[in-house]
């Protein structure tokens, strides 16, 4: 039998330079009517005016996108696509996939390219622009980011995927409809608060409760919604970053793992293998404890999906998501803030763009800059972006 061998890229003598983020920016998340390349400048353009000092976009050497290529609108090339609109013609650039952790792991990508010192000054960013796209047409792409042999062509939606995780989880642990609404209803006083989000009202628990059943167990609250958008980061190693800023955010750790594709063949529906995964190899990496983590953003495309984050990552023990979340730990103001930016639940899901903007409200977060959603005192965080229902993970750690 053919002996298996597990490598950690990330952690090695040969990957040794620290890589700092210097500037970050994102577009409005919603419903756009600008064209996806004037998305990608509206974020772009705040990433470079976000640099402190002494920054101009010729810096920049390499970049990389992260798309589900919006729906097939551009299903070539679209990392020159991207990289135009910026003003970046003539720089290296690809396109990162992988669902709907594109921009997460096209971050990984750079942080490695910066490490291994194939790169100094690098560009991630991410794009979608989903609401251009019929009803059927978003069903369709987004459903070809799971299994499409036996599950997609079964019929089987991404809600219906995760309501499937969730009736297990209620079985095994006792969850109940209303852990559900407290990740829900949390998430949307956080997304109040931020300017950015697609959902700037807070919703009542009572409303959450009573909306229609998109797949029992999941009603119209506990899903995201889809959403125009774009989000960029630019990252420089230690020394540029020293040129460029006295106020670096350090991306301390980088894990990241994958599962089987199809949910019907993983040894268990409540829980996240590649979370599990790639949170040991991040933490490890960066040297934090998770007690160390003073708030985290994770990929909530379904409040199930938040609370099975929260014991993937080992937040609180297996099958107490539902009530840690209901005890208010998870508030801006609990033991462990969680989803500050309102989350994908509330900031809204741009597919592509979810990972960059993670990183984006750290990079707020962490310079003390995000206004009424400040967490106090913040000064390491983790993002959490999954890719589908969770076949792909990657989870990365920032320290001041």
């Amino acid at each position: 039998m053919r002996k298996r061998f597990r490598t950690r890229p990330g952690i090695g003598p040969s990957l040794s330079r620290k890589v700092a983020l210097v500037g970050a920016g994102m577009s409005v998340f919603g419903t756009r009517p600008e064209t996806p390349r004037e998305l990608f400048s509206e974020a772009f353009r705040e990433a470079a005016a976000s640099v402190d000092r002494d920054f101009e976009p010729g810096q920049i050497e390499e970049a990389w996108i992260g798309s589900l290529a919006m729906g097939g609108y551009q299903l070539g090339n679209l990392g020159p696509f991207a990289t135009e609109s910026a003003g970046l013609a003539g720089i290296p650039v690809r396109r990162v996939e992988n669902a709907c952790a594109s921009s997460g792991f096209a971050l990984r990508d750079a942080y490695l390219a910066i490490r291994a010192g194939a790169c100094d000054v690098a560009l991630v960013g991410g794009l979608e622009k989903m609401n251009d796209l019929s009803k059927a047409h978003q069903r369709y792409w987004l459903g070809v980011s799971g299994d499409t042999e036996w599950e997609r062509m079964a019929g089987l939606t991404f809600p219906g995927t995760y309501a499937l995780m969730a009736q297990r989880h209620m079985h095994e642990y006792g969850t109940t409809e209303d852990h559900l609404a407290a990740v829900a209803e949390k998430n949307h006083a956080n997304g109040a608060l931020n300017p950015k989000a697609q959902f700037q009202k807070p919703v009542a628990r009572e409303k959450i409760r009573s909306s229609a059943y998109v797949c029992a167990p999941l009603r119209l609250f506990d899903c995201c919604s889809t959403t125009d958008g774009a989000s960029a980061l630019i990252l420089a190693n230690e020394e540029h970053a020293r040129r460029l800023t006295d106020d670096p955010v350090w991306i301390l750790g980088s894990g990241a793992a994958s599962d089987r594709l199809a949910v019907y063949e993983r040894p268990s529906l409540t829980t996240l293998t590649a979370s599990k995964t790639a949170a040991r190899d991040a933490l490890q990496q960066s040297g934090l404890s998770l007690e160390g983590i003073d708030l985290a953003e994770v990929h909530d495309c379904f409040t199930i999906a938040e609370i099975l984050a929260l014991e993937d990552l080992g937040f609180c023990a297996k099958g107490q998501g539902g009530p840690f979340s209901e005890s208010g730990a998870t508030r801006r103001d609990g033991k462990r803030p969680v989803n500050p930016s309102g989350g994908l639940k509330a900031k809204g899901h741009p597919l592509g763009a979810t990972g960059a903007a993670q990183a984006y409200e750290v990079f707020k977060q962490l310079r003390g800059q995000a206004g009424d959603r400040q967490v106090a005192g913040a000064q390491s965080a983790l993002t959490h972006n999954v890719g589908g229902s969770g076949a792909s993970c990657v989870v990365h750690v920032f320290g001041r």
